[in-house]
């Protein structure tokens, strides 16, 4: 039996990744502040161990692997490279919250260590951060490894980058290169069938105006077999993409279409969208880290 802790934890999506292994977990514990977040995850797993408080510290949980997928807005170019120093009040800097906790579990300690970010995070002016947060866990007996993984060679059509570092307790390094990864599928296998609502056309001019610009500030792609990177808001630019609907019109991806390039299911988006608004489904799809990949990581791991 498994046992995990989630920090920062969003939606759950290394909890989806185990559920659909078939990994029986023992006991799980989760961190999350954002309520609309919490309200998705109890949704969605409402039939299996029930998550009881949103404030939760995970240092008397003794997890096998913890996961962190800390904010990530401060190391990317979006949000303007503001950093992530100890001290700092960023929220990126929230990553060294999970020093905190791993240093206060005592002689217990997770003997796996998950953190996925933005790939900046290796910039020249970030890096130092990655460092220090991989030179702190060596002083607690980890051996850390990262790696560059894109959602494409998962199997998602989604154009998605981001640096996942692996620590593991007293161990070797972690091989990425022996990752399963599967080809990339069609995007039109993830897109709803027959028309869409016209909530989803682009309408605004500024919208329009940047269809079908590429490397520039404001552009939104014409999607052809994949979509750009999934964000919080797909209606502002730069943009996921846009699809062609005829007669020179495009629309946007819809949130289930969003949460399917994340590698959810259905049944997963359906019952978090009985709880939480498009708006928000959109910034839960945008802030969540694939599933397959996790899957992989986990099959390698176990």
């Amino acid at each position: 039996m498994l046992k995990i802790l989630e920090l920062f934890g969003g939606i759950g999506s290394p909890r989806v990744a185990l559920r659909n292994m078939g990994i029986p977990v023992k006991a799980i514990d989760y961190v999350e502040i954002d309520e609309k977040a919490v309200r998705s995850y109890n949704a969605m797993f409402k039939n299996e161990l029930p998550y009881k408080t949103q404030d939760v510290r995970g240092w008397n949980l003794k997890p096998d692997i913890l996961i962190h997928g800390s904010p990530c807005q401060d190391f990317s170019i979006a949000g303007r490279q503001k950093g992530a120093d100890p001290g700092s009040g960023t929220r990126s800097s929230l990553m060294w919250e999970t020093i905190s906790i791993v240093r206060n579990m005592g002689l217990w300690k997770p003997r796996i260590i998950i953190w996925e970010n933005v790939k900046n995070v290796r910039s020249r002016y970030m890096v130092h951060n990655h460092e220090w947060y991989m030179s702190e866990l060596e002083q607690m007996g980890y051996i850390s490894s990262y790696a560059l993984l894109d959602a494409r060679d998962f199997g998602l059509p989604q154009a998605r980058k981001r640096i996942f570092t692996v620590s593991i307790l007293g161990g070797k390094e972690f091989d990425f290169t022996h990752l399963k990864r599967k080809p990339m599928a069609n995007i039109r296998a993830f897109l709803e069938r027959g028309p869409v609502d016209d909530y989803y056309r682009v309408k605004a001019p500024s919208m329009l105006r940047a269809i079908g610009k590429t490397g520039t500030v404001r552009r939104l792609p014409i999607i052809h077999d994949y979509c750009w990177t999934i964000t919080e808001r797909p209606d502002r630019a730069p943009g996921c993409g846009c699809l062609p609907i005829g007669n020179g019109n495009y629309r946007y991806l819809t949130e289930r279409e969003c949460w399917r390039l994340q590698g959810y299911s259905d049944i997963d988006f359906d019952a978090a969208a009985q709880v939480n608004s498009r708006r928000t489904l959109y910034r839960q799809a945008g802030n969540s880290i694939p599933v397959p990949i996790f899957e992989s990581l986990f099959k390698k791991m176990l």
